[in-house]
């Protein structure tokens, strides 16, 4: 397999966030992102956004980037495939992960591990395929959803386990924008 194009996708990625003054970095002593947005949606949508195909087609990956391929088995003990593309001036790369369902709790609670895997859902070291050191082959993901009225709803984010501050901001980085992308979505839905 030709790792080069993850590489230089990823560098691409890392100077664009590094630049990008708009996401700041926060991180707790574990080195764990931490990312909570407020969305103009019920958390039924909110909801919906992180369980539909569809959906999660129209908000994977950041600004940019494109998501040909979302195979939802959204159960406990389901796992999920999803692809991220970057685009042509990033190296056009496809980036394959899944999600790994631990809990879910309907409205209220997601829990999964994301993996880098190949596009069959095969298991892949994040070193090998050119990403930075401080990813860890398992990244388990909280996601928590608070009701705030009004048609609100609060999402908290939550990724663990990263070695290294910069990879927990272009972590963070890349989920703001996606977060952003599914923020689109609810307006168009107004």
């Amino acid at each position: 397999m030709n790792t080069n194009g993850f590489a230089s996708a990823n560098n691409q990625l890392g100077i664009y966030f590094s630049q990008s003054s708009k996401h700041k970095l926060m991180i707790n002593d574990t080195m764990n992102m931490v990312l909570t947005r407020v969305f103009d949606a019920t958390p039924e949508q909110v909801w919906e956004a992180w369980t539909s195909e569809e959906l999660i087609k129209q908000w994977w990956g950041p600004k940019g980037f494109t998501c040909p391929v979302a195979k939802i088995e959204f159960r406990e003990g389901g796992t999920s495939l999803v692809c991220m593309r970057a685009p042509k001036e990033f190296g056009g790369m496809d980036m394959y992960n899944t999600w790994s369902y631990q809990r879910i709790e309907p409205m209220k609670r997601i829990d999964y591990v994301l993996n880098f895997t190949d596009k069959d859902g095969n298991k892949l070291d994040p070193a090998a395929i050119g990403m930075p050191p401080g990813i860890p082959k398992d990244v388990p993901h909280f996601i928590i959803f608070k009701p705030l009225g009004d048609n609100k709803t609060e999402l908290t984010v939550t990724e663990y386990g990263y070695t290294s501050a910069a990879v927990v901001e272009l972590s963070r980085s890349g989920m703001a924008e996606c977060l952003d992308k599914m923020a689109a979505i609810f307006a168009k839905k107004q």
